[in-house]
């Protein structure tokens, strides 16, 4: 094995393979989870070969690798658990022991994220395609209303049957069957109700059905993710009560038809009101006067990243650009990052021994592609005066943003690969790299104004 030393030693520190329970990793981390966390011994977490830093959340023991590596590790770690006694593990069931271990907080934040993560490609394609024709129109290319209107079914048509793929994904998660979610997400935008848009713009009016106004779902998250939920329980428990021979036709069709017609009479239109006084709070809240609230969210956003609350945000990043066709999170997470990025950089540089500075340098090369965890847990939290000088570094970046007036096309993907977000125009393109450099520069000079005191924290 490559890395066998690396296991050996990762074993030592949480106690023996006896002790794992379940473990699995992400694209940078080995995250495990412990019969007894109380065998964990912290301070030899940083002497396992290879890793760039440990920290405990959500009942998860989380070491650093990095990308790449962190696959190979798991392997060898796989190889050596597989002949041991915690066989019993049952792998399969990582996520369960995951939300043993959560608060219900945590657990709606978590739910949110396996519903919306997966449809992040969908919605970062249909970005990529929005700066692709911005990228055209600049260039000077003259489309014709063929071309226009092929484009816009290229853009469009993700967030014109959105509910249908949260439907989807909230369905499956919630372990229903996918295509009756598929069908109620389908009916939730057909086209014999009031388009929710058009009836918002004062273009149509609302369907009157015993009394209540009804129109589509265009663009709405939560009543679709609610409408998966209701189906996947509606589901099971008439798979319980409905004969087996009755049991193809019955359950789909009356959790079809229950869920449908709930979801246009009662819990829709309350839920649809909801959602919008929620998130235009929030949006408010980050648009407020002066950039306060730019400066405020690229600050702290990175705070949120270290709670695991940041996949919470998809919610809102959906929601503007279905209602506004741009995303100013992206932005101003991209200059968090850039920020924290920077105070790393420089702190890694302040560190004497070569292989600890080259193991924080190197924890900092996935914040380049959007994968902060090494950075931050790896080097920033080492000090706060690092953690603090990174965010003071995004709340830079944070007002050049409001300045500038810059948004993304589109999400799910910021730093380097987020370049892809702002090809609309040279000047936009410009834009966005010097909110990052702001970010990273003033967040670099601080950490070096602090220097003496943060090399004392670090050595």
């Amino acid at each position: 094995m490559k890395y066998k030393d690396t296991v050996d030693k990762l074993l030592e520190v949480v106690g023996g393979k006896e002790n794992i329970q379940n473990y699995e990793h992400c694209a940078t981390r080995l995250r495990i989870i412990l019969k007894d966390d109380r065998k964990v011994n912290k301070e030899e977490a940083e002497a396992i070969p290879e890793n760039r830093g440990y920290f405990f959340n959500t009942g998860q023991h989380q070491f650093i690798f990095g990308t790449g590596k962190v696959n190979a590790v798991y392997q060898d770690l796989d190889k050596v658990m597989s002949g041991a006694e915690s066989d019993d593990h049952q792998r399969a069931n990582f996520k369960e022991d995951i939300y043993k271990n959560l608060s219900p907080a945590q657990r709606i934040v978590r739910t949110l994220a396996d519903i919306l993560v997966p449809l992040i490609p969908a919605l970062v394609t249909t970005g990529l395609l929005m700066g692709l024709r911005g990228l055209l129109i600049e260039l000077g290319m003259d489309m014709s209303g063929t071309w226009l209107s092929i484009f816009e079914m290229l853009t469009d048509t993700a967030f014109a049957f959105l509910p249908v793929l949260i439907a989807y994904s909230a369905t499956r998660k919630f372990g229903g069957n996918p295509i009756i979610g598929i069908v109620v997400g389908l009916m939730m935008v057909a086209p014999q109700l009031p388009n929710a848009w058009a009836v918002a713009g004062g273009n149509a009016e609302p369907l009157k059905l015993l009394g209540v106004s009804v129109v589509g779902y265009q663009g709405s998250i939560i009543p679709a993710i609610v409408a998966g939920w209701l189906i996947s329980k509606l589901e099971k428990w008439l798979r319980k009560v409905v004969p087996q021979m009755l049991d193809l036709v019955v359950t789909p069709f009356v959790s079809l038809t229950v869920t449908i017609f709930i979801m246009l009479l009662v819990l829709g239109p309350i839920l649809q009101m909801l959602e919008t006084g929620v998130i235009n709070s929030i949006v408010l809240l980050v648009e407020a006067p002066l950039g306060i609230g730019y400066i405020i969210y690229a600050g702290f956003q990175q705070l949120l990243v270290i709670t695991g609350l940041h996949h919470s945000l998809s919610i809102i990043e959906i929601s503007l650009l279905n209602n506004t066709g741009v995303n100013v999170l992206n932005t101003l997470g991209t200059a968090s990052m850039a920020g924290q990025f920077g105070a790393a950089i420089a702190a890694a540089l302040l560190i004497r021994n070569k292989l600890k500075r080259s193991n924080a340098l190197s924890s900092t090369a996935s914040t380049l592609f959007g994968i902060t965890e090494p950075l931050l847990f790896g080097v920033n939290l080492r000090s706060i005066r690092i953690f603090i000088s990174g965010m003071i570094g995004g709340a830079a970046g944070g007002l050049l943003t409001s300045i500038l007036g810059l948004a993304a096309t589109g999400m799910g993907i910021t730093f380097v690969p987020g370049l892809l977000l702002y090809t609309a125009s040279a000047w936009t393109f410009i834009q966005y790299i010097l909110v990052i450099a702001v970010s990273f520069a003033v967040a670099f000079i601080l950490v070096r104004l602090q220097a003496k005191t943060i090399k004392e924290d670090l050595n």
